[in-house]
């Protein structure tokens, strides 16, 4: 499945002869598809290790980070989170940096797999605490791959998320109110930006990026939008989760209502972004955008 004008192919063969050159003594373990997200191509290495291939060169600049500061990273966290083992170099074949990570086990967090949810939102809220916690060890905002826009203010996003809403207009017509999410975003952009320090960011804290295991919340994963910057849009994704987690999350991490007002707009640009962008192409991935802009839809109205 082809996702974006500039992907670079992958498949089982290229996974082979990249492990041939660079990890021979992997090569001839069994290998099976683990999934593809938006970013990346993955698959299961053996028992232990997962090989993750980015689907873009810019994808690419992301591996890097994760193997640069997820081993330092990991020491403060109360989850587990991916351990590179190995940073795959670029070849003829595929020409950007890959990865492999040890495996770790656990399902998606959802419905059949997370017990009360109450207790996960009030786990994840904990792993975002620690998170933004971590002393940012020398980093900054200005490094390389750590300036990703999610961290930053809401104003800077505001021209391509309005084209996007005008596209969601078109595409999901009457099935979607479109204007209510505008009003949404822009009761965020009309805030002022937060005040607070940068602080390490996952980026990304969707229910694909989340390991459940026992019915709770085991492991984190899916590190590519690590990033430096102001925390709004690490809450963006609560409303990927039923109302009790939401609830929960807001509640131990006592946020205030500028922070919400933002975050809500954060998740609003990024529902509606994708739906503009994979409509055609990722019709999974719409789906959960929809569900995602549906739930904040029905939150708000209860406000």
């Amino acid at each position: 499945m082809t996702l974006h004008e500039n992907e670079i192919p992958a498949d089982e063969t290229l996974v082979r002869s990249l492990l041939k050159a660079q990890r021979p003594e992997w090569a001839e373990l069994p290998l099976t598809p683990a999934g593809a997200g938006t970013d990346n191509t993955m698959y299961r290495l053996g028992d232990d290790l997962l090989v993750r291939l980015p689907r873009t060169a810019d994808n690419g600049r992301s591996l890097r980070k994760e193997q640069e500061w997820l081993p330092r990273l990991a020491p403060f966290l109360p989850r587990p989170i991916p351990a590179p083992v190995h940073a795959g170099t670029p070849t003829d074949a595929f020409p950007v940096a890959w990865s492999v990570y040890r495996w770790i086990d656990g399902a998606e967090a959802g419905p059949d797999t997370v017990r009360d949810w109450s207790a996960f939102g009030a786990d994840l809220a904990a792993f975002v605490r620690d998170l933004h916690r971590v002393d940012l060890l020398g980093a900054t905002r200005e490094d390389d791959g750590l300036d990703w826009y999610r961290g930053g203010g809401l104003r800077p996003c505001d021209a391509w998320i309005t084209t996007a809403l005008d596209d969601c207009r078109t595409k999901a017509g009457a099935t979607l109110d479109v204007d209510t999410l505008e009003r949404l975003w822009r009761a965020g952009l009309a805030l002022p930006d937060p005040a607070g320090p940068h602080v390490w960011l996952h980026g990304d804290l969707k229910p694909t990026n989340l390991l459940a295991r026992d019915g709770g919340l085991h492991a984190v994963i899916d590190f590519g939008g690590l990033s430096i910057g102001f925390p709004d849009a690490e809450h963006a994704t609560i409303w990927d989760f039923p109302a009790e987690a939401r609830r929960a999350y807001w509640d131990a991490l006592d946020l205030d209502d500028a922070t919400w007002t933002r975050a809500r707009a954060w998740a609003v640009a990024v529902g509606v972004s994708g739906v503009s962008y994979y409509w055609d192409t990722f019709p999974a991935f719409v789906a959960e955008c929809r569900a995602r802009l549906d739930a904040i839809l029905t939150d708000a109205a209860a406000r």
